[in-house]
């Protein structure tokens, strides 16, 4: 492994301002497992996924819809632990787990994987296996796995229900090429002609304005700031394509994310006041301004 490999290791190893958990209490964190997927498994017993909540038996109130609003790690495991009293490795009744989202499920896991010490990232893309021949938004996680010298992407999101309802052909805790599609590779093969943009995006949304808006925050997560789905800043726009300026600005962008040389993203990411995250992003769910600080 090269000088360069290590400091990539140590970096990805190390919390971020979305997954530092240490200021939670410790007691919070007995009987959690080592192994990275275990790890990851936890994290289902932590969060119900809104859309998927009434597979689970549980109709989520409107009084309980803000705790999609929430951002941070530690954030979270406050939440979770005011919901049911109990260290994170006791799972929860369903009713008594937060409401949150695919990122919510992999920026948890990416906090528990770096506490743990081992390398991890939150990845924001789509995946193919939520709807036919679409490609819906959608977030995983990735950690290192030392043995063999590869990220391992893992979908903290799909527990046994999940993969009952979705059947998929592949391994959902060491996703192949293919099933999940990071946000530059996304860009590219729109942008080449092999993929049509139209068929990227959820709900009503589709079309390579959000292709790039999934760049943007996949850069940011990349740089260890895991925002919302919804969170808006710089370049993003909603329903408006991207101008000249803007495509040639998301071709260097998702070339530097699909290179993934570390120190280049680094540097996209810094060099830039326009991707970089501000203090105050715009919250498109909600329509206000929410500060970062």
């Amino acid at each position: 492994m090269t000088e360069l490999d290590d400091m990539t290791l140590s970096y990805y190893a190390a919390p971020g301002p979305m997954t530092d958990l240490a200021g939670c209490p410790t007691g919070m964190f007995e009987g959690l497992p080592t192994e990275p997927r275990a790890l990851a498994r936890t994290v289902q017993g932590l969060i119900v996924h809104e859309m998927w909540a009434s597979a689970y038996g549980l109709e989520v109130p409107e009084s309980r819809q803000t705790e999609l609003q929430t951002r941070s790690a530690a954030a979270m495991t406050e939440l979770v632990q005011r919901l049911h009293a109990a260290p994170l490795a006791i799972g929860r009744p369903v009713e008594q787990r937060m409401v949150g989202n695919c990122r919510h499920f992999s920026t948890l896991s990416c906090a528990l994987l770096r506490r743990a010490g081992i390398p991890a990232r939150a990845r924001c893309g789509f995946a193919d296996y939520f709807e036919p021949s679409r490609y819906v938004d959608h977030w995983v996680t990735e950690y290192w796995e030392d043995a063999r010298h590869r990220w391992v992407r893992i979908d903290a999101q799909l527990d046994d229900l999940q993969r009952a309802a979705i059947t998929p052909r592949f391994d959902t805790e060491d996703l192949p090429a293919g099933p999940f599609v990071a946000a530059g590779e996304a860009w590219q093969r729109c942008r080449g002609g092999d993929a049509d943009p139209a068929s990227f995006g959820i709900f009503d949304m589709w079309g390579l304005w959000f292709i790039r808006n999934n760049v943007v925050r996949d850069l940011a997560a990349l740089n260890k700031m895991e925002l919302l789905p919804w969170d808006n800043w710089g370049p993003m726009t909603f329903m408006t394509e991207p101008d000249a300026a803007g495509l040639t600005l998301m071709d260097t962008i998702a070339g530097v994310l699909v290179g993934d040389d570390a120190e280049a993203i680094r540097r996209a990411y810094e060099s830039s006041d326009e991707l970089r995250v501000p203090e105050t992003v715009f919250d498109g769910r909600f329509g206000e301004l929410h500060s970062l600080v």
